[in-house]
């Protein structure tokens, strides 16, 4: 063993422990191939515990009629047909079988008088059709699959970075990263990797997201030469806590609205009626935060500039029983009790529906034993995500990049590491603490938040995103010059160094396919092109490293066969 690095070598090495990574280990391990998982909390910390609402899936046990065909039309429309169908098909098809699964598994779900897993109703579902465990679905899930994995044997490398991805000419070839408590490096050899890291938004100043949520597995896939598509689409979701202002961005979850929440303004007006009177409080999300911004815009925001929603004009103990997550945290956290009075709730970045592009069927990315699946792939959901099937899409590409990773592996030898890139990868990690001089870390991140909060936000416009391309461009030569003070044991300013520079790679791929994209569809929201064009819905927007710089290019929608065109346009399922 190298005395600058440990190392550890397995055919697949999966990068997070969330729904999609467990997932993926499950699988890959039932394959019979080494599977190593690597996370940069501790296990069962994953941002997966914060789904709330449920996990979407057409099982047809409240609402009878619900079927595969209608969860892929309501995907399909949510995402205002920017999906890869292939990917929405699976996803519909698929989702029933994986959610009886995690129920096989020992996952203990809300269920109807007859016994069969109780469903509820969602923003852009036609049906009632979210399994749930109260509003703690996330945390159940990740505790059956955890237990699940621990039982068939993971092998799990705890509060771990992955920095950099190594290559063997044009394939993967493992990863470079450290031990976050000492500071010590590691690589990771192995046949096959799969990113299952979340989402990006720890680079907005208000968000749902938790600490890790840096846009890691994008960034790495980024600098191995994979794509990155759709990245312009960035959910609001349409709650989020306002105050106080220790929790603001908390989620409130969609639940609150799918159990009979009504969502009120400063004047006490049910205010969704202007914006979707079909719909109401369960229009898709872009709509919702859209319409609370709006209202706080026009001056009939509430006191700490959000709307109301308010669920207490339904029994207490049915909330409680209902809702228990968030009747302790308004409790907790802000001294309101919701069975008795409104919350005060406004938008927060949440979610990511550009991503990793990915084959459909494998979860393949475009460079050679990479895989990627849940939120740090893209395709299923569009330019919006339907709430719920983040979950399913969890379930379902997790599944599918394990088996497809643990094929691959099988199929290959291990591939050669060239020393050269771990000593560059080392040398990268230790520079801040050389400089003599240079700014704090913390400063630069904080600038950031600002910008992208302020101008690559809800609402944008061709002036404040050239000038956040400005501002990102500032920043990222500030941060080639950062310093870090201290030692690399357990030093939260270091992390940081690291977690900037996938930040400010995911921004700058967010805000170019923002300005390049002049419409307005789905969660992508431009004033000065308000309205849908034919043309760009007909093409994505693909981010790739040249020479590196960061590169621009559109690629056509993926046509859809006659039958499922057919599904479209047949309304007859729907309500």
């Amino acid at each position: 063993m190298n005395s600058k690095y440990e190392v550890h070598e397995h055919d697949v090495l999966i990068i997070g422990a969330g729904g999609a990574g467990l997932r993926a280990a499950i699988e890959a391990l039932a394959q019979g191939v080494r599977v190593g998982v690597v996370c940069k909390s501790l296990l069962g910390k994953a941002h997966t515990v914060m789904a709330e609402g449920g996990i979407a899936a057409a099982m047809a046990n409240v609402d009878t009629s619900d079927d595969w065909r209608t969860h892929f039309r309501d995907t399909m429309r949510g995402g205002k047909f920017l999906n890869n169908w292939r990917m929405a098909q699976l996803h519909a098809q698929e989702a029933p079988e994986r959610v009886r699964e995690l129920e096989q598994w020992g996952a203990l779900f809300d269920r109807t008088e007859n016994g069969d897993i109780l469903q509820r109703a969602f923003g852009g579902h036609t049906y009632k059709r979210l399994c749930h465990v109260g509003d703690r679905t996330g945390l159940e899930m990740i505790r059956t699959l955890q237990d699940r994995g621990v039982h068939l044997g993971i092998d799990v490398y705890m509060e771990c970075t992955v920095t950099q991805l190594l290559k063997d000419g044009d394939r993967i070839a493992g990863a470079f990263g450290y031990w976050r408590e000492q500071g010590r490096f590691v690589v990771f050899r192995a046949k096959s990797v799969i990113i299952c890291t979340g989402g990006i938004g720890k680079a907005w100043k208000i968000t749902s997201n938790s600490w890790e949520y840096t846009g890691d597995g994008m960034a790495l896939a980024y600098d191995a030469g994979a794509d990155l598509m759709d990245m312009e689409f960035v959910q609001f979701h349409p709650t989020g806590m306002v105050w106080p202002p220790g929790v603001q961005g908390i989620l409130v979850t969609e639940a609150v609205r799918g159990e009979g929440g009504v969502l009120r303004n400063k004047d006490g007006e049910r205010f969704m009626e202007r914006y979707d009177p079909k719909k109401m409080e369960l229009s898709t999300r872009d709509v919702v935060a859209r319409s609370i911004y709006t209202e706080v815009r026009e001056g009939r925001g509430t006191e700490h500039g959000g709307a109301f929603l308010d669920i207490s004009h339904k029994p207490a103990d049915y909330v409680k029983r209902k809702l228990p997550s968030m009747y302790h945290q308004f409790l907790e956290l802000a001294d309101v009790d919701i069975t008795k009075g409104p919350m005060e709730v406004g938008p927060t970045c949440h979610y990511m529906m550009g991503g990793i592009r990915v084959d459909a069927e494998t979860a393949q990315a475009s460079v050679a034993g990479l895989f990627a699946a849940g939120e740090a792939a893209v395709g299923l959901h569009g330019a919006n995500r339907l709430g719920g099937n983040s979950l399913s899409d969890l379930l379902v590409f997790g599944r599918r990049a394990g088996l497809a990773a643990a094929e691959h592996a099988k199929g290959s030898e291990m591939p050669e590491i060239d020393s050269s890139q771990i000593e560059k990868a080392v040398h990268q990690m230790l520079a801040p603490f050389e400089r003599s001089e240079g700014e704090s870390p913390y400063s630069i991140h904080e600038d950031l938040q600002a910008t992208m909060q302020s101008l690559v936000g809800i609402f944008r416009n061709e002036e404040d995103l050239q000038r956040a391309l400005s501002e990102i461009e500032a920043l990222k030569e500030r941060a080639a010059y950062v310093r870090v003070e201290g030692s690399r044991l357990f030093n939260p300013g270091w992390h940081l160094v690291r977690d900037l520079q996938s930040m400010l790679t995911v921004s700058e791929a967010v805000t170019r396919s923002a300005l390049a994209r002049r419409e307005s569809r789905g969660a992508h929201s431009r004033i000065d092109f308000p309205g849908l064009d034919d043309a760009w819905g007909k093409k994505h927007n693909v981010v790739v490293k040249k020479a590196g710089m960061m590169s621009l290019a559109e690629t056509p929608v993926l046509e859809m066969p006659d039958d499922l065109k057919q599904l479209l346009a047949d309304d007859s399922g729907a309500k």
